[in-house]
C-alpha cells in the first residue's frame, strides 16, 4: 500500500502549541521491502559519493515537502531517489538513450520484481526521467516535482536555502558529500559528449559544471 505523507506546512512542526523546527529525525524514511531493496541496489552499484547523493536527494525532497505542505508518496519517491542515477554507473550505462531514461528502465524492472503494479512501475520510471526536466508541476506530479528540486539542490546548489538550516547541517554531517562534485562533473560531461541531444549535454552547454564546483553545500 502506498505510503502517502501529508506534509505539514510552515517552517516547523506544531507540538503542544509550540513551533518546533524540522530536524532530520522528523523526516520519514519509509521501511518497505521495495525501499530496502532499492537502497541495497544503490549501495551495490553506486560509489559512496553517488550513494550519499541519492540519500540526500530523498531527504532534501522530504524536508522541502514537509516545509511546504506537499503530500507525496514516500515509498515511490524513495525508490526513485535511490535509482535516479543508476544509469550513470558502468553496469547500467546505455549508449543509446540518456542516462535518466536508462535509469527509468532499471527502476521499472526493479519494481516489477518488487511486485508493483504496471501503473506504479511506470510512475517510478516517470519520476526518474522527469528529474532532469527544467520544471515538473507539483499539482501533476508531486514526486517528480520533489525529485527535480532536490537533485538540483544537491548537484548544482539551486535554492538550497529552501531547506531548513538545521536539516542541511544534520544531513551533510550524516551523509557527507565526499567527491560528488568531481564525480558528477565527470559523469555529466561524459554523458553530454556521447549523447549530444540529451538533457545532460544541454546542461553542460549551459554551464552546469561551473555551478557544481560552486555549490554552496560544499562551502
Amino acid at each position: 500500500m502506498p505510503h502517502l505523507l501529508a506534509a505539514r506546512c510552515s517552517t516547523g512542526i506544531a507540538r503542544h502549541g509550540m513551533l518546533v523546527h524540522v530536524k532530520l529525525d522528523d523526516l520519514v524514511i519509509p521501511d518497505t521491502p521495495a525501499c530496502r531493496g532499492a537502497l541495497e541496489v544503490a549501495t551495490r552499484y553506486h560509489s559512496p559519493s553517488l550513494l550519499n547523493h541519492s540519500i540526500r536527494a530523498y531527504l532534501w525532497a522530504a524536508a522541502y515537502a514537509q516545509d511546504n505542505g506537499i503530500a507525496f508518496d514516500a515509498e515511490l519517491l524513495y525508490v526513485a531517489a535511490m535509482l535516479h542515477d543508476i544509469g550513470l554507473v558502468a553496469e547500467y550505462d546505455s549508449h543509446t538513450v540518456p542516462y535518466e531514461e536508462a535509469g527509468g528502465h532499471v527502476a521499472w524492472a526493479f519494481c516489477a520484481g518488487a511486485g508493483w503494479s504496471p501503473e506504479r512501475r511506470d510512475r517510478a520510471a516517470e519520476v526518474i526521467v522527469r528529474h532532469m526536466w527544467d520544471e515538473v508541476p507539483v499539482e501533476e506530479d508531486p514526486e517528480g516535482h520533489l525529485l527535480e528540486l532536490s537533485t538540483g539542490m544537491d548537484i548544482s546548489g539551486r535554492n538550497t536555502s529552501d531547506i531548513p538550516a538545521l536539516v542541511r547541517q544534520e544531513v551533510l554531517e550524516r551523509y557527507p558529500r565526499l567527491e560528488i562534485a568531481k564525480e558528477f562533473s565527470v559523469c555529466v560531461a561524459d554523458q553530454g559528449a556521447r549523447k549530444p541531444s540529451s538533457f545532460a549535454a544541454r546542461f553542460v552547454r549551459n554551464g552546469i559544471v561551473d555551478r557544481i564546483i560552486h555549490n554552496p553545500l560544499d562551502g
